[in-house]
């Protein structure tokens, strides 16, 4: 009788700790020593083909990589012609319905410039719109440093299509604008997209620019 007694103790207890564990999320498990899956890399790699009007045209690359909270990047032509900056940066992010990423990041520049860069990468997403800006400041650039910066306000009327407006501070190329403004159009894949920009529309100083990425 007293066995008996202490083995329906013993269920009563097991069904207690079940009921308690049951509701937990994954995460929580996890936290008690189950060892979690690492987070898969991703990126992709951009070429931007700058057309200025009255000028030669040139391409700027972009390759990004990320892996959790690991942000790693690379441009070349950004800050100037045959200029090459790599960055590392720390991906952060909150909200689901209206999601905002932001990624502080440092660097190098080397090539025709030198110096050491900051900056960040801040993506907000709504449902049918987005905004996004990449800033950097390089300090050692002739004559007292320079501000670059690439923003984009887009409008998304299906999931693989994005209008908007679109602007950039940047001395390449050199033509007396510190902020070019323009609009744009980008259709997107799943692994692939492709995009036009067109600065200046109304001005002499006109830039077109045509852009395709891969992504993984």
């Amino acid at each position: 009788m007293r066995a008996a007694l202490l083995a329906a103790r013993q269920a009563a207890r097991c069904l207690v700790l079940a009921a308690a564990i049951a509701p937990l999320p994954l995460h929580a498990a996890e936290d008690s020593g189950t060892t979690a899956e690492a987070p898969a890399w991703s990126g992709g790699v951009s070429a931007y083909l700058n057309l200025p009007r009255g000028s030669e045209a040139y391409v700027t690359g972009i390759a990004i990589a990320k892996r959790g909270v690991l942000h790693l990047e690379a441009r070349s032509n950004y800050e100037g012609m045959d200029a090459y900056s790599f960055f590392v940066g720390y991906n952060l992010g909150w909200g689901d319905a209206l999601r905002l990423d932001f990624t502080p990041i440092l660097g190098v520049v080397t090539g025709s410039t030198h110096s050491v860069v900051g900056g960040f990468e801040a993506t907000l997403t709504g449902r049918y719109a987005d905004a996004y800006i990449e800033f950097e400041y390089v300090p050692d650039a002739e004559p007292s440093g320079y501000a670059y910066a690439w923003s984009e306000l887009a409008w998304r009327p299906r999931d693989w299509l994005r209008l908007g407006l679109a602007a950039q501070r940047t001395r390449v190329p050199d033509n007396g604008r510190n902020l070019q403004r323009g609009v744009f159009a980008q259709v997107k894949g799943k692994h692939v997209s492709g995009a036009v920009y067109w600065f200046n529309p109304a001005a002499h100083d006109q830039i077109a620019v045509v852009s395709i990425g891969l992504s993984f």
